[in-house]
């Protein structure tokens, strides 16, 4: 399938994928600017987080010993190999939004092959990460191709829709929905239920609301990586806009927001200062203490994720959680 302003990319036999043109990139990422940046409240949206050094940022997260998340959602997937299979047959295509870290994927590959699936994935993602990341299954899984989408998962899912008439199982791990306003997380989960036919399967992983010493310590870990990575969309506003942010200038804030249910990631900028973006012909003017928005983590409750799904007319197959609920993953069907 030829596809406009994409590049068609063969890895081997086995691994190939399709990217969004660089300079369509370059150019959203100046439209966000110019939308969200240059007047209050001002915010960047998070998928700008994922360049390269942001994607091996937020691998160095996950392992982190308050980084609760990623090490209970892996246990959640481990621990339901075998009944997850049972949902499953020799026919399902594996569709991942966001190919994050392949331990999880392995985990849910594996029940793909004990149902005697497995043979093909579609991994979506923006980062150009997603070459190694996705690469790196081939050895493992000797029958697997591997035909990956970079690009915004709102594309990804429209080019697989037009994919061939196996059954899918689309997953969405991480909790990443909540990185999206409640009004924005209900009209993706309807984008994806779009592009879902019948017989098609969702697999959900969410962060479950917890007491908020353990939320807040999770998103400003002693070791400082959290703030880095956050960081680090200024680093990539100088590289790719010409922006001249002294980094230094600003600090990492990471709050729980109790009445939202939410952590809200912000950087604040630590002086009044100006900031020239020229690849965006912005300037900025920051007062002390003026914070910019990147990120929202919700967090969610039992049944938060089944009014979720009743109003986007999804069924929920089975909710699966760890022993203290911390962190939860559902199966959801058309």
């Amino acid at each position: 399938m030829v596809l406009l302003n994409h590049l068609q990319c063969i890895v081997s036999e086995r691994f190939r994928y399709t990217r969004l043109a660089n300079n369509l990139k370059q150019d959203s990422l100046a439209e966000a600017v110019q939308k969200k940046l240059r007047n209050a409240p001002r915010s960047i949206p998070p998928m700008f987080f994922y360049d390269h050094v942001g994607s091996q940022l937020f691998e160095e997260i996950c392992s982190l010993p308050e980084y609760y998340q990623t090490r209970t959602e892996t246990a959640i997937l481990r621990a339901i190999r075998y009944e997850l299979s049972r949902y499953l047959h020799e026919q399902f295509r594996l569709v991942e939004l966001g190919s994050g870290s392949s331990v999880k994927t392995r985990c849910v590959l594996d029940s793909l092959q004990d149902a005697g699936a497995g043979s093909e994935y579609v991994p979506i993602d923006i980062s150009d990460a997603l070459e190694s990341g996705a690469g790196s299954l081939l050895d493992d899984y000797p029958k697997l191709r591997i035909t990956g989408i970079v690009d915004t998962y709102e594309h990804g899912l429209s080019i697989v829709r037009h994919m061939t008439n196996s059954p899918n199982l689309i997953i969405f791990l991480g909790s990443s929905l909540g990185n999206m306003s409640a009004s924005e997380s209900i009209s993706f989960l309807r984008t994806i239920r779009v592009s879902m036919k019948d017989g098609d399967l969702l697999l959900l992983g969410l962060d479950l609301d917890k007491d908020v010493a353990t939320l807040e310590a999770a998103y400003n870990d002693t070791q400082g990586v959290t703030a880095r990575f956050n960081l680090n969309i200024l680093h990539r506003l100088n590289r790719e806009l010409n922006a001249n942010f002294d980094v230094s200038k600003f600090s990492h804030y990471a709050p729980y927001n109790k009445s939202e249910k939410r952590i809200e990631m912000y950087l604040k900028s630590e002086k009044d200062q100006s900031v020239d973006i020229p690849g965006a012909n912005t300037t900025l003017y920051l007062k002390k203490d003026e914070l910019i928005h990147t990120e929202n983590s919700q967090k969610y409750t039992i049944p938060h994720i089944q009014t979720m799904a009743d109003s986007v007319n999804l069924k929920i197959k089975r909710i699966w959680h760890d022993a203290t609920k911390k962190f939860s993953v559902t199966l959801m069907s058309t």
